[in-house]
C-alpha cells in the first residue's frame, strides 16, 4: 500500500484509478482499508480544488419557495412586509439579521444558506 498525498491532477487521476481497482474489496481486508484511505484523500483534494459554495441567499429562498409552493405573500408573512419581501426577491434589498432569523425559524432554511458570502466564485 503506497499511499501518498494528492498534490496534482495527475496524482488525483492515479488515485481514482486505484480506487476503481479496489472498489469491490472485501470489508476488513487490507485492500478495503486502502480503499477507505484513498477515498478520504480524494475527497479532501476535490474539496480544495472544486469547493461547493452555499447558494446565494435570495436563490436559496426562491428555491425553498418553489419547492414548497410558497409565494411572495408567504415570505411577506414571515418577514413582516409585502414591499420588503418584493425588495428582497428582486435584489433591491439585502436580508437583515432579523429577517434571516425569521426565515430560518419559519422555514428551516440553513443559516449558512441565508448568510451572504463576501465573494462568490464565478
Amino acid at each position: 500500500m503506497g499511499i501518498r498525498p494528492i498534490h496534482t491532477q495527475a496524482d488525483h487521476d492515479a488515485t481514482l484509478a486505484r480506487i476503481e481497482v479496489l472498489w469491490d474489496a472485501v470489508p476488513g481486508s487490507p485492500e478495503h482499508d486502502e480503499l477507505e484511505i484513498l477515498s478520504i484523500l480524494a475527497a479532501a483534494y476535490e474539496d480544495t480544488q472544486w469547493p461547493i459554495l452555499p447558494p446565494d441567499p435570495v436563490e436559496a429562498i426562491k428555491f425553498h419557495m418553489d419547492q414548497n409552493g410558497y409565494g411572495q405573500n408567504d415570505l411577506a408573512r414571515v418577514i413582516g412586509s409585502a414591499p420588503r419581501a418584493s425588495d428582497i426577491l428582486n435584489g433591491r434589498r439585502t436580508l437583515s439579521l432579523a429577517m434571516i432569523k425569521a426565515i430560518h425559524t419559519a422555514w428551516s432554511i440553513p443559516l449558512a444558506c441565508l448568510i451572504a458570502a463576501e465573494k462568490r466564485a464565478a
